[in-house]
């Protein structure tokens, strides 16, 4: 069984960062994992897209494809072209505070988080990436949320391993304010 992610936003909000996280936590939770990362003509403010595909075994393919079981959207300038891919049944968890585009594709299970909002309230308004992968971690339980706070180490740059806790803190509060698993992930979810 695979579970293909694709995330999109603006670049400077993390993007690549959060697909490395998640990359990391599959792995170290012993699924295999495939991801491809792509960014702009722009260092900052230009589209940033990411893919990860998960599995239970090894990922024959590149990790490129037209349709997707799941979205994350940071910022509604490059949402259409990603939420169109979603398979019907899978999920979109969209970042509410700068994605306000409505309706959106019928078919597909929609999670709305102020991941932004919820950054800046906790005094790191960069991390919005990473709150909403933990709404997308609760939401479709593909990993727990131990799993990403055990990761974060093993990803962060060294000049940005000062702000660990409070990437911590962003992942948590995603994962805290969303209740229930949307789409399930795999048959029995981890998280």
């Amino acid at each position: 069984m695979e579970r293909e992610l694709l995330m999109t936003g603006i670049g400077g909000q993390g993007i690549q960062l959060g697909a490395r996280l998640l990359a990391q936590a599959l792995t170290s939770a012993g699924f295999a994992v495939s991801m491809f990362g792509s960014y702009g003509g722009m260092m900052r403010g230009g589209n940033t897209e990411a893919t990860l595909i998960a599995g239970d075994r090894a990922i024959e393919g590149p990790p490129t494809v037209s349709r997707a079981w799941s979205c994350l959207v940071m910022h509604e300038a490059y949402a259409e072209t990603v939420v169109e891919r979603v398979k019907p049944g899978g999920l979109a968890v969209v970042n509410s505070t700068l994605s306000t585009a409505r309706p959106w594709p019928g078919g597909i299970r929609v999670l709305e988080v102020p991941a932004t909002g919820i950054a800046d309230e906790l005094g790191a308004v960069a991390a919005a990436t990473l709150v909403a992968l933990g709404a997308y971690v609760r939401g479709t339980g593909i990993v727990g949320i131990d799993d990403m706070v055990a990761a974060l180490p093993d990803v962060l740059p060294p000049y940005r391993s000062r702000l660990l806790a409070v990437n911590e803190r962003a992942v948590r509060a995603g994962f805290g304010h969303t209740t229930a698993t949307y789409v399930p992930a795999w048959p029995k979810a981890v998280a």
